[in-house]
């Protein structure tokens, strides 16, 4: 049988090419019963002594076409026992699965399919599973996706692996694998829905494609797969410079991950934006970056399943371009981004929640004591540390300049206690003529409502002395009186 063996040779290069399978793997083949899928399982079952692998059938019934669904299952079984191969199945109603999430039926079924697939891998029945998707798929994902709307990710389109999961096929045509299989005179399964028009899918497979080879390209589709290929190798480049920049600029606090708005949105710092203030970099590559590093910052704290859009990306930025803290939105998946002082957090909100309801940090109350002359309080919820140094005044005043904040020690009166803000705080800070809420205060300095509540200040029998980012209190200020004085200074920790 010449031709078959041309064709199954021609494969097995390609399989040695791309180093997929190592000898001895233990490789589930994903089966529906259609002709892709049965055309990869006898390749593989020809090569399997070559390749030193070991075969199994994985099918998944979504239970969406009745009958038919059921005799899909029963096919594949019957061939699975013909080649004496270990048979893997799983059901599942997914139309009523797609109704309970709200979701889409495609999304609904591919995501429990590939859940399946998951567990398989996961409890070591499986190493890899192979799934049948052709050339001619590729294309049709690519237009799908241009015709949708798409960037540079979705122009690359079915990824050859992804996971545990790879598709070997993805080279070769579907009319190829149908003469392949009639060699063999194998049949196959035909799901009828795979014809229904009404279908996206079904409409760029039988009109619009052959539309295209017929009277624009006859290469179309190869040339779809190109472009798809070379999509994904700079989408690729481009995702580890985003991956390399989050990690050195990003960081995460107590499940939230925050970023700085000069961060996010700077360009890289090697040019000299100064020198060259036209160019193409300083114009476009700063939102391309920020945008992927957003895509980056949501899918860490996603805690479930959510598509986002360009649109969503957009109103990240446009948040990030307010001037004012405070502000906040949520995105699908359950993902909530803050604005605050020159910074966004994302953090992941709980099922069935708002913003409104967002868990606010724990109140806390720490009392110091200056006797030795030292203190120092460790702050978690503002990942920093308060040191208190008493140093003589004035011979040493002219450390105002390096710590910002000095308080005249024989003003202050037990107990000194370093807390968190609370409604109806008050201050006079040193230059006002009367006393604000400190409420007032720290949002006309930008820190931002969620800042506020775990905001530190320092209290001398119970009145506010100090609080960061604002002026000491005029009533405890080092003076020209002063002669010893309390300096306050701080330093982060992650």
């Amino acid at each position: 049988m010449p031709k078959k063996t041309a064709f199954a040779q021609s494969f097995r290069v390609h399989m040695m090419q791309t180093e997929i399978l190592r000898p001895g793997a233990r490789i589930g083949v994903a089966v529906s019963g259609g002709a892709d899928s049965v055309a990869l399982l006898h390749l593989l079952i020809e090569l399997r002594k070559k390749l030193a692998i070991v075969l199994s059938v994985v099918h998944f019934n979504h239970k969406l076409r009745g009958r038919a669904s059921e005799a899909d299952e029963k096919f594949v079984a019957r061939l699975a026992a013909e080649h004496s191969l270990q048979f893997f199945v799983a059901r599942e109603d997914i139309s009523a699965k797609a109704k309970r999430e709200r979701a889409n039926l495609e999304d609904a079924a591919r995501r429990a399919r590939y859940a399946f697939f998951d567990r398989l891998v996961s409890e070591g029945l499986l190493d890899k599973i192979a799934v049948a998707h052709t050339a001619d798929d590729q294309a049709e994902t690519v237009l799908a996706h241009i015709l949708r709307g798409t960037g540079l990710t979705g122009l690359g389109g079915i990824h050859p692996e992804s996971g545990r999961v790879f598709r070997p096929l993805l080279k070769i045509r579907r009319a190829d694998l149908r003469a392949y299989l009639r060699s063999r005179r194998q049949p196959w399964r035909e799901d009828a829905t795979n014809r229904d028009t009404k279908r996206t899918r079904a409409r760029i497979r039988l009109r619009l494609l052959p539309l295209l080879e017929e009277k624009f390209q006859p290469a179309v589709v190869a040339h779809l797969c190109l472009l798809a290929d070379l999509a994904r190798e700079d989408d690729a480049w481009l995702e580890s410079s985003a991956e390399l920049r989050l990690f050195l600029n990003a960081r995460e606090d107590q499940g939230a991950w925050r970023i700085s708005l000069r961060d996010l949105v700077t360009p890289h710092p090697q040019l000299d934006e100064a020198k060259n203030p036209d160019s193409l970099w300083t114009r476009h590559a700063p939102q391309a970056m920020s945008k992927r590093l957003i895509r980056l910052l949501v899918k860490k704290v996603k805690p479930r399943s959510g598509q986002l859009s360009s649109v969503h990306v957009d109103a990240v930025l446009h948040l990030a371009q307010q001037p004012d803290s405070g502000k906040s939105l949520q995105l699908p998946g359950g993902v909530e981004v803050r604005r605050e002082r020159g910074s966004l957090s994302f953090r992941p909100m709980p099922q069935n929640s708002s913003a409104k309801s967002t868990v606010a940090p724990r109140p806390y109350s720490h009392s110091i004591e200056l006797l030795s002359g030292r203190a120092e309080v460790r702050l978690t919820a503002q990942s920093c540390a308060l040191r208190f140094t008493v140093i003589d005044w004035p011979p040493q005043g002219r450390e105002t300049s390096l710590t910002g904040a000095l308080l005249d020690r024989d003003k202050l009166r037990p107990p000194l206690v370093v807390r968190n803000w609370r409604p109806g705080d008050y201050l006079q800070p040193l230059g006002h003529q009367k006393r604000h809420r400190l409420s007032r205060l720290l949002n006309e300095v930008g820190v931002s409502r969620w800042e506020k509540v775990s905001w530190p200040v320092l209290t001398s029998g119970r009145k506010i002395a100090w609080t960061r980012g604002l002026p000491v209190s005029a009533d405890f200020a080092a003076g020209s009186s002063t002669r010893a004085a309390v300096a306050i200074s701080e330093d982060s920790f992650s």
